[in-house]
């Protein structure tokens, strides 16, 4: 024989020298922990599928929603309506600019107008202070005189007010009454002829009438 043992034995030997436990529970260890990840993929794969249902219902929705609104406003009304208050913003700016400057003109046009009617008042004065020096020297007779040419003064000193304005006042030849005015108004070039009817309209009717027309 070519070995002094029986192979059976030495088979028998091998067998118990090789320990299978170990590498036996390392194998179980591993398939629990296979089904252990495979269950956690189950799990994370099913709530990912809902949340994509989910997902997909949202967006059902939100195109349903979408689609209603650009069923219900068309865009080309929406431009139209943009490009509209845009013209309505810049109109409203420019009147506001236009009317910032107008003001600015009538405050100065007003200061003006105080000045010449203050130095008007004054000449006024100066003038009845010397009517009334003359007066006395003319003695009580002349009384009458004198205050038709106050009244004549006042109503001159008026007219010149007026002109000042670029408002001229006409006069009947008939009964002498202030019955016309032509307004000029010089910024815009225009000219305004209105018949004044006392009988008709109130002092407070023309006065608003001349200021909005200058």
């Amino acid at each position: 024989m070519l070995l002094e043992e029986d192979p059976s034995t030495l088979i028998a030997h091998t067998t118990q020298n090789f320990n299978i436990t170990p590498d036996r529970h390392a194998v179980s260890r591993v398939a629990e922990s296979l089904s252990t990840l495979q269950q956690a993929r189950d799990l994370r794969l099913r709530e990912s599928e809902t949340n994509l249902k989910k997902l997909a219902r949202t967006l059902n929705t939100l195109q349903s929603q979408h689609q209603e609104v650009t069923s219900s406003h068309s865009s080309a009304e929406h431009a139209s309506l943009i490009s509209r208050l845009d013209t309505q913003k810049f109109r409203v700016a420019k009147n506001v600019s236009d009317l910032e400057m107008e003001t600015e003109r009538l405050q100065t046009q007003l200061a003006e107008l105080q000045a010449r009617l203050q130095e008007l008042e004054l000449q006024g004065v100066d003038g009845d202070a010397a009517t009334v020096a003359g007066e006395s020297g003319n003695g009580n007779g002349n009384g009458n005189g004198g205050q038709v040419r106050s009244v004549e003064d006042e109503v001159l000193l008026r007219l010149k007010v007026y002109r000042s304005l670029g408002i001229e006042i006409e006069r009947e030849e008939q009964d002498g009454e202030f019955t016309r005015a032509v307004v000029r108004n010089d910024r815009r070039g225009d000219v305004c002829v209105v018949n004044v009817d006392r009988h008709r309209f109130s002092r407070f009717f023309y006065a608003n009438y001349f200021w909005q027309t200058l």
